[in-house]
């Protein structure tokens, strides 16, 4: 199992101690071109967790493939792209470019337009031009979960990760929208619930590895991705506060797996996921 960055919530150029307690960094999405993204108020802080609508900023595909990348490779750590873009093609343009990594493709950001393109055919976009390991990062916000995940595995994808966030708003004290746009995108503990359902349908219906992510913060909440069927995992939100959470969750990983009975925290692999096929049968 690897443990990971969920993309835009670590910046390891100036904080490599805390890259460095990962298995691998996955980079904030790369666009074709250099985005400002969206204007402020784009961060607010919920009572569960923060809404983010930042709008895929980003210095651009030939900035981040001319200077970002090579300082990247420098840390020594295996490294996964987030890819972005606004059409299939734009996609395969960048993922035609890289070597040498992982390709997470960012299909489900809630605070960009989107592209007119299916997942799907985005995946197949990218199959043709890289053989690149390819994950697809699907959107919660889909009621078949498991069509998703054999549609993108269809199209050529090596993995899924799953969850991006969930589209939400807050209000100020005068009842005005905290962020500018109006919404953006959830994450926080209240997000844990939608992923290990996620996870748990997409697991029912593939093989593929799986990584997981959503309001993970602590080893127990690890664990429990594990047991709905996810091979790696990811933290988001708690970077923000905690940054030694990489190791700390890891630890704790452990322990409660042995909580569990399980000599190691792999083996608790898909049990959620037997369990309902028991029941289902």
């Amino acid at each position: 199992m690897l443990l990971l960055n969920a993309s835009g919530c670590l910046d390891a150029l100036t904080a490599p101690d805390v890259a460095a307690q990962f298995d691998a960094f996955v980079t904030k999405t790369v666009t074709p071109e250099p985005r400002a993204g969206n204007p402020p108020v784009r961060i607010a802080e919920t009572d569960l967790g923060m809404l983010n609508a930042i709008g895929l900023a980003n210095p651009g595909r030939d900035a981040f493939l001319s200077e970002t990348l090579p300082k990247l490779r420098t840390l020594g750590l295996p490294l996964w792209v987030s890819v972005g873009g606004f059409a299939a093609h734009e996609y395969a343009e960048t993922c035609a470019r890289l070597e040498d990594v992982t390709i997470e493709l960012n299909l489900s950001c809630p605070n960009v337009d989107e592209a007119p393109e299916s997942a799907a055919e985005i995946v197949r976009a990218c199959r043709e031009v890289t053989a690149n390991p390819l994950y697809a990062k699907v959107s919660p916000h889909t009621w078949d979960m498991g069509e998703t995940v054999r549609a993108v595995e269809e199209a050529g994808a090596d993995g899924v990760s799953m969850v991006n966030t969930l589209r939400g708003v807050a209000l100020d004290a005068r009842l005005r929208t905290t962020l500018a746009r109006g919404a953006g995108g959830y994450s926080g503990p209240a997000l844990k619930p939608v992923a290990l359902a996620c996870v748990l349908a997409a697991r029912r219906v593939t093989a593929l590895p799986i990584v997981a992510m959503g309001g993970v913060q602590t080893g127990r909440d690890a664990l429990e991705l594990i047991a709905c069927g996810a091979t790696h995992v990811a933290l988001g939100t708690v970077l923000f506060a905690d940054v030694d959470a990489p190791s700390r969750v890891r630890d704790e990983l452990v322990a409660e797996a042995h909580r569990a009975g399980f000599e190691r925290p792999e083996d608790a692999f898909g049990v959620a996921v037997d369990a309902v096929a028991k029941l289902a049968n």
